[in-house]
């Protein structure tokens, strides 16, 4: 069956007419290593919404676990809210509500977006990103904290103007301990690739950007960051041009590279990666370009849903096939951390209906 699905994908994306740069899907090759699957769970099951899309992962301590998510009725509904479940003793706790769109002013309750943690290190606090507004190109960054691991969090707080907070994928640590955000900007088709910078544990941020959109014009957001052994960094990014796109940075994360096109295909959906202890990428993707009958916005199938590793961040080998069933909205949106434990957790929407939560060991892959 699978051998069928890489069949039939390859022979959608040989019927495209001529765009940007789309590659053909990965390949799907004996590499592939299911020995590596350590579990795979779904959290919070029996949640009071019916629909749940764009999830984050952060390892708080050693053993204990956050996930955060959107749900509501639907996406874009005034409903949505952002919720959040910890994790203890290798058990889900149930999932709570920490942050709505009701306005303070008594205007209509607006919809939340794309909730994003990060653990600040050194002893920092848990922080939660998160948008609202009627819709990604009016909406707008919040910003909460946690000193007790996602027990209890303060009061929301608006980020500046022109400041989005990190859009989909973690804000990562610099090695001058400054926290860096990937960021982007969604106004119709013009879509940007911002990075912002705070110096100062998150009270206040510098914007850097927009990212050049290349040669080839790419319309990259919602980036993911990892990093290189001889300093650089390199951020992978979602295209509405049918292929994941990149950029790179060699003075931490001041400015970086116009965008240009990797080998990997994108259907214009979320991406996540995450630098591993030993030096290697690993990257979540849908492993498909866009639907034919829809290539204007490059948008497409959401399965499967892929890890690839990588050694250098241009050589990509496809390792492992995490959801492959085609079904309703599909699989899609991961978020990838690896714990101290070595283990690499990765979340993703389920069918719009759960979260999943699978382990991997990547010595395995």
């Amino acid at each position: 069956m699978k051998a069928l699905i890489s069949l039939l994908i390859l022979a959608v994306i040989s019927t495209l007419p001529a765009c940007k740069n789309i590659p053909a899907a990965a390949e799907s090759t004996p590499s592939e290593h299911p020995d590596a699957l350590i579990s795979s769970e779904f959290i919070n099951e029996g949640a009071p919404y019916p629909s749940c899309h764009a999830s984050t992962i952060a390892e708080v301590a050693p053993g204990h676990l956050v996930a955060a998510w959107f749900g509501g009725t639907a996406e874009r509904n005034p409903d949505v809210g952002i919720w959040v479940a910890r994790q203890e003793n290798g058990q889900w706790l149930k999932g709570v509500e920490v942050a709505n769109g009701i306005q303070a002013d008594g205007s209509p309750r607006l919809p939340t977006w794309n909730p994003v943690l990060f653990q600040a290190p050194k002893d920092g606090p848990l922080v939660l990103f998160y948008k609202v507004g009627p819709k990604p190109a009016a909406w707008w960054g919040m910003i909460m904290f946690s000193k007790d691991g996602g027990k209890t969090w303060s009061k929301p707080e608006r980020l500046p103007d022109g400041i989005l907070g990190a859009i989909k994928n973690k804000t990562v640590a610099l090695s001058d301990d400054a926290w860096l955000s990937p960021s982007s900007l969604e106004a119709t088709e013009d879509h940007r690739l911002y990075f912002e910078i705070s110096r100062d544990q998150g009270k206040t941020w510098q914007s850097s950007g927009p990212i050049a959109r290349g040669d080839k014009d790419l319309n990259g957001i919602q980036p993911t960051i990892l990093f290189y052994r001889d300093g650089r960094l390199q951020a992978l990014c979602r295209t509405n041009d049918g292929v994941i796109a990149q950029t790179w940075s060699k003075d931490n994360g001041r400015t970086w590279s116009p965008l240009a096109p990797t080998t990997l295909p994108n259907n214009n959906s979320g991406i996540d990666g995450v630098t591993l202890a030993d030096g290697r990428q690993l990257l979540v993707y849908n492993n498909t370009g866009p639907d034919p009958n829809n290539t204007t916005k490059g948008k497409g199938f959401r399965y499967p849903l892929d890890v690839a590793i990588s050694a250098d961040g241009e050589n990509w080998q496809h390792v492992l096939t995490l959801e492959s069933k085609p079904g309703g909205d599909g699989y899609s949106y991961p978020a990838v951390i690896q714990t101290s434990d070595g283990l690499v957790h990765i979340t993703y929407t389920w069918l719009r209906k759960h979260i999943k939560h699978v382990v991997l060991d990547p010595k395995k892959l």
